[in-house]
């Protein structure tokens, strides 16, 4: 696993790392937006500098390298998502409900952090040690939470079976219409649209995606195995 943000010791005659700079959240929000923007490749040490208001020697004598800054960034961002999705766990649902009650949340996490989806979105298309820490760190934990609730729905024959990778584009693919502003306006969203409205269409794909996955089960219909293959 990547090291976490440490300290660096202060050479002599040097000022302190963090005068005038920006406050960490402010740190860490203008480098996802640079790294979101940009992508990581793109993204050089002096470039994220000057989108950051700071000398060019700043990600090294902070973070230790830009690796280790992009991961001080998505744990920042992604951390926070998982903490706001704990209380799910341990609320009253049953296995409908608590399937549909992540969906949504993670499609109103989208409106809230757009450049995050953008980010992972451009992370997951190419293979690196950052994919494989996103996976081990994020994404596998919140599916083997999620996998019971799955199984127990496919088993009561209230959803059909699926394997977990088509799940899990089946449910992170349409995210997209959150982030991708632009082709949504030329599709006939209204550019006046205000956060309430995303957290709207949030909710509708939500109900979109959930009803989706559960209509054949509900329709009775002769699911395949549940790797979904026949």
């Amino acid at each position: 696993m990547p090291e976490r943000v440490g300290s660096t010791p202060r050479r002599p005659g040097r000022p302190a790392l963090d005068a005038g700079v920006p406050d960490e959240s402010v740190v860490l929000a203008r480098g996802l937006e640079a790294f979101a923007e940009l992508g990581y490749d793109r993204a050089s040490a002096r470039e994220l500098a000057r989108r950051l208001g700071v000398s060019h020697n700043f990600i090294n004598d902070r973070y230790g390298s830009k690796a280790k800054f992009w991961y001080a960034v998505v744990d920042w961002a992604l951390e926070a998502h998982q903490r706001d999705r704990l209380p799910l766990r341990g609320a009253d649902f049953d296995e409908e409900q608590y399937l549909r009650a992540v969906i949504t949340h993670f499609y109103r996490r989208t409106v809230d952090t757009p450049l995050l989806g953008r980010l992972l979105a451009d992370e997951f298309s190419r293979e690196s040690e950052r994919v494989d820490y996103l996976y081990e760190r994020y994404i596998k934990p919140e599916l083997d939470a999620l996998s019971p609730s799955i199984d127990r729905l496919v088993a009561a024959k209230r959803m059909a079976p699926v394997s977990m990778d088509v799940f899990f584009f089946a449910v992170i693919g349409p995210a997209s219409a959150l982030v991708q502003n632009p082709l949504a306006h030329r599709l006939g969203r209204p550019e006046t649209e205000t956060h309430r409205d995303l957290v709207h269409t949030a909710e509708q794909l939500a109900t979109l995606i959930v009803d989706g996955l559960l209509a054949t089960g509900r329709s009775g219909g002769d699911p395949a195995h549940r790797d979904g293959r026949p």
